[in-house]
């Protein structure tokens, strides 16, 4: 069965999110090619606009919506990105924004969210109370479901920051980006593997949020109950419409430590001077614990957001989690 995300989607994402969206620049960094044995080429999303990756999702998927749409509003529920990702795309499009959040979000994203005009509805920070949450919004306010992963339009979206990078850095043996729901790495692979046939797709995810690694092994949707994990962005279960594309498309998944995560987001502050959130480190991580093939290939990192509480972070001797 083809896929029902496919590179034409992508590719007509990239020219309608093109003037609005930023063509974020690819770095390297002499140090992790040394390190790794292979050559790496880091996508800056946490340069892209809200920070994060999410804007091109959320700007192909409001781009798409007729007036009377747009009239209804959009609702969705996140842990941060995609919320301040839908809350900006909202508000250039003249629409209201209803965002269902955990209540264990950093300060800094929920401030980014609100700042954007959206309102903000709190829960407990579960899947099925945000699914519920989200649920009682539409009811109440009739707003149009923008799905942070689960959306056709949304992984075409994200998969355009694929499409940038292989345009950047031609070539590429290996692609790796983070995995919450599914979405980026949906859109990404499906576009890289157009593309470049032969790349091989890692996703990455922490070990306390291995719902996507379980998922793809039983071939079936498997939660987990109650991730716990630094990357807060990654806490979301995979989806059934992305699950069939990480299947097909993936090498495989990896899993990575909240311990090894914060040693690649300190790693990534310090030798390359971007300003990464956790999430963003997740693919560092696993290429500097060695859990991918490095030595001699080309590889492709997208990087996925910036957004971090800067008064927590996670090297601070006043932090403890």
């Amino acid at each position: 069965m083809a896929d029902p995300l496919t590179f034409l989607d992508v590719r007509a994402a990239a020219a309608r999110i093109a003037p609005f969206a930023v063509r974020t620049p690819v770095l390297t960094c002499a140090d992790l090619d040394r390190r790794i044995g292979g050559q790496v080429f880091l996508k800056c999303e946490n340069l892209q606009r809200v920070g994060a990756f999410k804007y091109r999702g959320a700007c192909n998927a409001l781009l798409q919506l007729d007036a009377a749409a747009l009239a209804r509003g959009v609702a969705t529920h996140s842990s941060g990105n995609h919320a301040a990702a839908l809350a900006r795309a909202a508000r250039e499009r003249g629409a209201a924004a209803h965002v269902v959040m955990p209540n264990d979000v950093s300060r800094s994203k929920r401030a980014a969210v609100a700042g954007y005009g959206a309102r903000i509805v709190d829960c407990v920070p579960t899947m099925a109370a945000r699914s519920a949450a989200l649920a009682e919004v539409v009811a109440a306010t009739g707003a149009v479901v923008v799905h942070p992963y689960e959306d056709h339009r949304v992984m075409a979206g994200q998969g355009t920051a694929a499409l940038e990078l292989l345009d950047q850095a031609p070539e590429l043996d290996l692609l790796l980006a983070p995995v919450g729901g599914g979405g980026l790495m949906s859109g990404c692979a499906v576009a890289a593997h157009h593309l470049r046939p032969g790349l091989r797709a890692y996703g990455v995810e922490p070990s306390g949020a291995d719902d996507a690694l379980r998922s793809l092994r039983a071939g079936a949707v498997t939660p987990v109950a109650e991730p716990r994990t630094i990357a807060d962005g990654l806490r979301a279960t995979v989806g059934a419409n992305t699950l069939p594309i990480l299947r097909r498309h993936l090498a495989d998944i990896v899993t990575v430590d909240d311990e090894a995560i914060v040693r690649a987001m300190r790693y990534l502050w310090e030798r390359t001077k971007l300003i990464v959130e956790p999430s963003a480190a997740v693919p560092v991580a696993a290429l500097l614990e060695g859990l991918v093939p490095c030595t001699g290939r080309r590889i492709g990192v997208i990087i996925s957001g910036g957004n971090v509480d800067l008064d927590a972070l996670p090297w601070s001797a006043e932090v403890r989690r």
